[in-house]
């Protein structure tokens, strides 16, 4: 493999205007760039990535943080965050933190200018904005997620909106006893917009609090959903519908109903939150809520370019879009 002094002499050019061939500079003569790229291709020369990321005082480098890695959606939003990174030019590093806030400190403390990493995407869940007061707004920080970070770019979905058409949706197919299985959540947390979502369209529908059925879970797991569902199934009155805040939650959910011998969607129609690939695949296939993962990855890291290259004027906040996928666990009671 051959150097870069080797290439000039083989081109008959200096080892500067190799170095401006390899940086894609354009004031490069053509007749000249096409000699020194065979140079480059018959030498079978690799430019140093770490020198030039050093000269640029960048390494290429973009973490991302989430809660966890064994969870499909994030599993998925990860695929979509290295496949956007890849099309950038950008290296894509992985980390997790049960959502503990020691680890998420740590993490946003190790990110400032000539550091490991350019900027740090991250979705946290036990950090607040006051945890943030000593960090300068010009961290390159993009936050994913719910909790509110306002001196930072910020992208989300409106988990309450979604929540509230995926269950006006079973109203609208003829439910009327609409249960909802999640986690009690934060204050801001998706959890309690979900839940507040769900409160929405019982309201839309003409009825109170007081007449919502909620089971609460710690985890956002099938096994979570699957004991959930067998509680509702176990009360006087159980549902004709239930809400699940994700769909391992509903694919649990599911499970339980078949074993119980209840028919889906028959007795009791099922939607999920965050559409993984399992849903679409389980029998009956799954109704659920739809985020743009790819458009939460696309616009993150776009984000971030902006805030490498200084031209952010003030944070922003981004709203990714979302959709309402039917499928056969949702199919109407009646005509």
């Amino acid at each position: 493999m051959g150097s870069r002094r080797d290439v000039a002499r083989a081109a008959g050019v200096s080892v500067r205007t190799v170095s401006n061939v390899v940086n894609g500079y354009a004031h490069v003569a053509e007749a000249t760039r096409a000699r020194v790229l065979q140079a480059i291709a018959d030498l079978d020369y690799r430019p140093s990535e770490l020198a030039r990321s050093l000269k640029r005082g960048r390494s290429g480098l973009i973490g991302l943080v989430l809660p966890e890695l064994d969870t499909p959606y994030f599993a998925e939003l990860t695929r979509a965050f290295v496949e956007e990174g890849a099309s950038r030019g950008l290296t894509v590093v992985i980390d997790q933190t049960d959502g503990d806030l020691e680890r998420e400190r740590y993490l946003i403390d190790r990110t400032e200018y000539g550091s490991l990493f350019d900027a740090l995407v991250i979705s946290p869940l036990a950090l607040t904005p006051a945890h943030l007061d000593a960090i300068s707004d010009d961290r390159p920080l993009v936050f994913l997620g719910e909790n509110p970070f306002p001196r930072f770019d910020h992208v989300m979905i409106d988990n309450r909106l979604a929540s509230r058409q995926a269950v006006r949706h079973l109203f609208e197919s003829g439910r009327r006893r609409i249960a909802a299985i999640g986690t009690k959540g934060t204050d801001h947390g998706s959890s309690s917009q979900r839940l507040a979502g769900y409160h929405d369209a019982l309201r839309d529908a003409g009825l109170g609090e007081s007449e919502s059925i909620v089971e609460h879970v710690d985890r956002f797991r099938r096994a979570d959903g699957a004991a959930a569902m067998a509680r509702l199934l176990d009360r006087p009155d159980p549902p004709d519908a239930v809400f699940c805040f994700s769909d391992p939650l509903a694919l649990g959910a599911l499970r339980t109903l078949a074993t119980r011998g209840v028919r889906v969607p028959h007795d009791v129609a099922v939607v999920g939150f965050d559409d993984i690939e399992d849903g679409a695949f389980s029998t009956p296939s799954l109704t659920t809520i739809s985020p743009d993962k790819r458009f939460i990855a696309r616009t993150a890291l776009g984000l971030v370019e902006r805030k490498l290259s200084g031209t952010a004027e003030s944070a922003a906040l981004v709203i990714a879009p979302h959709a309402l996928i039917l499928r056969e666990s949702s199919a109407p009671s009646r005509p």
